[in-house]
């Protein structure tokens, strides 16, 4: 029986890693940031440590925690000739560096944190451009936040946000339990202990032809891809978990990087990729499985260009007036847009689906939208209910107190103090109808925006 090829990981003598392999690729043909995040000994530092050498990379590793700024730039003394200062280089200064590891980086002194963050983001230190370096690596146990009650690791401190989101891609290392007994025996091996990797030209060559072909398609990223993050970015938003545009950039990056590898979109590695995109593991966030997934699934639709892409779209989009974008610009016809109209008013909040109906309504009636009747009628069976509300709100306080009117009357009250005109009449009519029903709303402020803005969106586009 012929012995299976080593994978590129294998050829180094790394093992456990082999489901990140094509992750860990990406961020050696990117040249962005990585950051490994592992229990002690799950082989986090002999990875990175094995790619600088398999690379033949002028390698620094640095310890956080230990780490003074000396370390990175040597000693100053003074250019007599310039009148300024120089450092005394050392093997362990930072200049001339191809690669560098900062390793329990997040037990790092605070006052350190902004000299790792110019280095890390801008390959910058004391101002000064590292023209040589290249990739920029940092391992660290998790964070004191995150801990099962197994192991601590007391100093290990949740990673400044700011800092985290200058990396590109996160990967967990597996412990002994998640490992295959193949990977056991490789790992248990004592031929590897104090082994320095050799020069694997093999790995050299295929990241150099993957770095050349990701760069030739930079400037014109597949749509697939900038699809595949558009949606998953808005999808994630709109679940309260904050991407910021620059991690959209990076994750877009990221994945053109595996598509180059594997030479076309993959479903499963898109997945692993966008789970391995997100920095709040590293202040001990929890992202749940369900919302990643769900995320990934309009996501991937959307990359896969099929006839059902706008209504991922719309679902995806977390705000009324961007899910009123889609349906006019996108919505190939009034079926689709009847269907889409239904499940959209079922999947809502009570008081967004009325929103949406009130905003809407005037215009579908028109014929102004891409719906049928029965769509029309959908929005019209929540937007009558908001038109014709009429009835007498009570209300009860505790003990004793006595209060001239219903306890939501402030807040409603403050919000239309702040409107004029039509818009004043229109949040009036929708607040009122939300008293009637006793619905309260936690930023309704925020809606009475979403609702305007379909309303705007209306009168530029469908001339309402």
């Amino acid at each position: 029986m012929p012995t299976p090829k080593l994978t590129y990981l294998q050829e180094l003598g790394v093992f456990g890693f082999d489901r990140f392999e094509t992750i860990i690729l990406a961020a050696l043909v990117t040249e962005d940031p990585m950051m490994l995040i592992g229990r002690s000994g799950t082989g986090k530092t002999f990875l990175l440590n094995s790619l600088s050498e398999a690379l033949g990379l002028e390698h620094r590793h640095y310890n956080a925690s230990l780490i003074s700024f000396d370390d990175l730039v040597g000693f100053p003394y003074p250019d007599a000739e310039n009148s300024g200062v120089k450092f005394l280089e050392t093997p362990a200064t930072v200049w001339g560096a191809e690669s560098v590891l900062i390793d329990e980086i997040s037990r790092c002194k605070p006052e350190h944190q902004n000299r790792l963050f110019s280095l890390v983001h801008e390959r910058r230190i004391q101002g000064i451009s590292l023209g040589n370096l290249r990739f920029r690596w940092a391992a660290m146990n998790p964070a004191s936040t995150d801990q099962s009650d197994l192991e601590s690791y007391t100093g290990s401190e949740p990673l400044d946000p700011a800092l985290a989101d200058r990396f590109s891609l996160f990967v967990q290392a597996v412990d002994w339990d998640d490992l295959s007994d193949q990977e056991r025996n490789a790992v248990t091996s004592p031929a590897g202990e104090g082994k320095l990797a050799a020069i694997n030209e093999r790995l050299k060559t295929h990241i150099q032809t993957c770095r050349l072909r990701f760069l030739q398609q930079l400037e014109h990223c597949p749509q697939g891809v900038l699809d595949y993050v558009t949606t998953a970015v808005t999808a994630l938003n709109g679940a309260r978990v904050r991407i910021s545009p620059r991690r959209a950039r990076l994750m877009a990056r990221s994945l053109l990087a595996a598509r180059v590898l594997q030479g076309s979109l993959q479903e499963k590695t898109a997945r692993l990729m966008l789970g391995c995109s997100l920095p709040h593991v590293t202040w001990g966030g929890d992202i749940a499985k369900n919302v990643l997934d769900a995320a990934h699934r309009l996501a991937w639709e959307a990359a896969s260009n099929t006839p059902e892409r706008w209504v991922d779209l719309l679902f995806a989009e977390p705000r009324l007036d961007r899910k009123l974008a889609v349906l006019i610009n996108q919505c190939p016809g009034p079926d689709e847009g009847t269907q889409a109209i239904a499940q959209l008013l079922a999947s809502e909040s009570r008081e967004r689906s009325a929103a949406f109906a009130f905003a809407l309504y005037p215009a579908a009636v028109m014929g102004k939208l891409p719906i049928g009747s029965e769509g029309v009628n959908d929005l019209g069976r929540l937007a009558s209910a908001v038109l014709s509300v009429d009835a007498e709100v009570t209300w009860t306080e505790r003990g004793n107190t006595v209060a001239p009117h219903h306890p939501g009357y402030d807040a409603c009250a403050r919000l239309l103090s702040d409107l004029r005109g039509a818009r004043a009449e229109r949040a009036k009519q929708f607040l009122s109808w939300c008293l009637v029903e006793q619905i309260s709303l936690v930023r309704a402020d925020e809606l009475e925006k979403e609702m305007d803005g379909c309303v705007r969106l209306l009168k530029k586009q469908v001339s309402v």
